[in-house]
């Protein structure tokens, strides 16, 4: 029986589970579709990680260091295209710069992450394709890894930011009902590195709720506001529109019951997690079922959060759903045990209450 765990997507999860591969004595095949490894940080040049603002680049240079191991084979520019055979024993089909090839592996685990919302795809109500100054985080990360934030319109400092949560997320209307867990924290990060950057620009974050878990509420939302004066209304935005080369917000102030309309030079999107292309295609490819929104269905929650419809395939990171880094990688270690198992024939003894 082949004694090999194919991992899928080169990014966080993808990492982190073929290193544990590796670590408790497996063999993993890494297969990632981009030329680099590193996933959507990499990708969207994500700057400093929530809450704790540790550098990205950092924290991605660790995890590839984790896959140099001969027990692992990485394959860039690769995708999976075919699947076939059960648990001990797929045959899984790849295409990749040397063309395609077929390998044998006991068990696989699907890393391939998501894709932040595009705010113009359903609606023009912010105004992201029509004005420049409209961005969304990663837009912003982008500025931030280079040390620097300015209006794309005219590559001078802001005096007025604001961001708008929710762009994706929490919607019925596009059919993204969920949260994505992450936004609200990381727009609070950015806008601690924008008031670090720029001391004089006022910087805004207009919400439905706020919604910090875990730490998160002491490590950034509370130094947001008394340490970098960071302002939060809670408030709906319904348009913006260009006035006088800047940008007016039109919605309602609902703590105070109030129209709201102000001008600001720059305004942040914080756009929302959904399946990415990758997600999408793999569920298909290996028949493995996805919920109603797209991602990859874990019906074994709350107590087995990995496993997926189809044994020996299990799932790790935002590609089962919104998750920050911490979910990313606990989910991935915990795929990477039962994959080993599952290829070793040891189905680990379920936890009491699943049973």
């Amino acid at each position: 029986m082949p004694e090999t765990v194919l991992v899928i997507g080169g990014g966080p999860a993808g990492l982190e589970a073929a290193r544990s591969v590796a670590a408790i004595g497996g063999r993993a095949i890494l297969v990632e579709r981009r030329g680099v490894l590193g996933g959507t940080p990499d990708e969207s040049s994500y700057a400093a990680l929530t809450p704790r603002m540790g550098s990205a680049q950092d924290a991605l240079d660790e995890l590839r260091a984790g896959v140099a191991d001969p027990a692992i084979d990485v394959r860039l520019e690769t995708l999976v295209t075919g699947c076939s055979g059960s648990v001990g024993d797929f045959s899984v089909s790849l295409s990749g710069p040397g063309g395609e090839s077929s390998e044998r592996v006991g068990a696989i685990v699907v890393a391939t992450g998501f894709q932040h919302f595009d705010p113009g795809r359903e609606t023009q109500m912010y105004g992201y394709y029509e004005y420049p100054d409209v961005i969304t985080l990663p837009d912003a990360e982008k500025m931030l890894k280079e040390h620097t934030f300015v209006r794309p319109s005219t590559g001078e400092p802001p005096r007025n930011v604001a961001f708008i949560q929710c762009v994706g997320s929490r919607d019925r209307r596009i059919g993204n009902e969920y949260c994505s867990k992450v936004c609200c924290g990381v727009a609070s990060k950015e806008a601690i590195e924008i008031r670090r950057l720029l001391p004089d620009t006022k910087v805004y974050i207009f919400y439905i709720d706020m919604r910090m878990y875990g730490y998160w509420e002491n490590e950034i939302y509370w130094p947001a506001q008394e340490q970098y004066n960071v302002t939060y209304i809670r408030g709906i935005v319904t348009e913006i529109v260009g006035k006088d080369g800047r940008l007016l917000m039109k919605g309602e102030d609902t703590t105070m019951g109030r129209p709201l309309e102000v001008l600001m030079d720059v305004i942040v999107l914080s756009v929302g997690m959904e399946p990415s292309r990758g997600t999408r295609d793999v569920a298909g490819i290996l028949g493995v079922d996805q919920n109603k929104y797209g991602f990859i269905a874990t019906p074994g929650e709350p107590m087995d959060p990995v496993s997926t419809s189809v044994p020996g395939i299990f799932v790790a990171g935002a590609a089962a759903g919104p998750k920050d880094l911490e979910d990313t990688i606990g989910m991935a270690g915990s795929a990477a045990i039962r994959a080993v198992a599952a290829v070793r024939g040891q189905a680990p003894a379920q936890p009491a209450a699943a049973r």
